[in-house]
């Protein structure tokens, strides 16, 4: 399936932590009172869960211990920093926190090629950080692999021009959009693309209402159906449980499976789920604690690998 792939990157955490500095536009965090210490533990643990049920279904998680050193709370959201292409090619994104852009390891890609993945090319867009411009990889941009199709939410996290750039480099479609949240009485951008879209094989789940003008919601429609894909709406309300925050990926054998949080699977409707459930089996875990303070969730945690192996 080129859709999916039965490889995940998966950061495990060790100094996690509501980060003040992604706060400021990401309105899905919240504070909790605990201390650190037992906010580390509670995210290890949800971690360590998760990458379990994953491993149970024969889906192959490479699993790196971040490091204590330098202080990087969001580390356990490794697909906004980089993603892997059939190609042979790796891209490097320009992260608008600067403490997340110390989360760019080089041992990361050392390890998978001595797992025998093949890394034929970097191409590497983090030099627009200078200019404060920014794109935080399968965060801001939802891929239709298939039909080489690139779907981006604009945010101070997703710029148009850099977007385009990487949809040349990489010759995908562009379809590009503005998308909101009620925070309060005010409609705001929503920070990532992927909060409010997944993309399947055959179908893609979406939160319609966050595309405030309706030609741009058209437009986004008409592309998926244009593609065959079922459109799956969600509400905002269950986008705000991380009910789009959701990844298809394949077992070793080629089974699909849908990956998501405990608080998505319990916001969807029994209609939505028998609709899911038609096309693959779902997997959800409980990520309570990575949810709240980090304001992302299960496909944030997962950065898809789709090297090639050596020969």
């Amino acid at each position: 399936m080129k859709q999916a792939t039965n490889t995940l990157l998966m950061i495990r955490p060790v100094n996690f932590r509501m980060n003040e500095q992604t706060a400021v536009n990401n309105y899905f965090q919240q504070e909790l009172e605990e201390k650190s210490l037992s906010v580390t533990a509670a995210a290890q643990k949800e971690f360590d869960d998760f990458v379990q049920k994953l491993r149970a279904k024969n889906i192959e998680v490479v699993v790196v211990d971040d490091t204590e050193d330098p202080d990087t709370p969001d580390s356990i959201f490794p697909n906004n920093w980089i993603s892997f292409h059939r190609e042979g090619t790796i891209a490097l994104y320009p992260m608008f926190a600067e403490n997340r852009r110390l989360e760019r390891r080089e041992d990361v890609l050392q390890l998978l090629e001595q797992q025998g993945f093949q890394i034929d090319q970097v191409l590497d867009y983090t030099s627009a950080e200078d200019d404060e411009v920014f794109l935080e990889g399968t965060g801001s941009i939802v891929l239709d692999r298939e039909n080489k199709k690139a779907y981006c939410a604009l945010s101070p996290r997703a710029d148009e021009d850099l977007f385009i750039e990487f949809c040349e480099d990489f010759e995908y479609f562009p379809v590009i959009f503005n998308a909101y949240q009620s925070v309060g009485k005010e409609r705001k951008q929503i920070y990532h693309t992927n909060v409010l879209m997944c993309m399947a094989d055959r179908y893609a789940v979406i939160c319609l209402d966050t595309i405030d003008d309706k030609k741009e919601r058209k437009n986004v429609t008409d592309h998926l159906k244009m593609d065959g894909k079922e459109i799956i709406e969600i509400s905002e309300e269950q986008m705000n449980h991380f009910a789009g925050n959701m990844l298809q990926v394949v077992s070793k054998e080629g089974t699909p499976y849908l990956v998501m949080s405990e608080a998505a699977y319990r916001s969807l409707t029994d209609e939505q789920r028998e609709k899911l459930e038609g096309y693959n089996e779902i997997i959800y875990s409980p990520l309570t604690t990575i949810e709240t303070l980090g304001g992302g969730s299960a496909r944030c945690m997962m950065a898809e690998v789709f090297l090639p192996k050596k020969q």
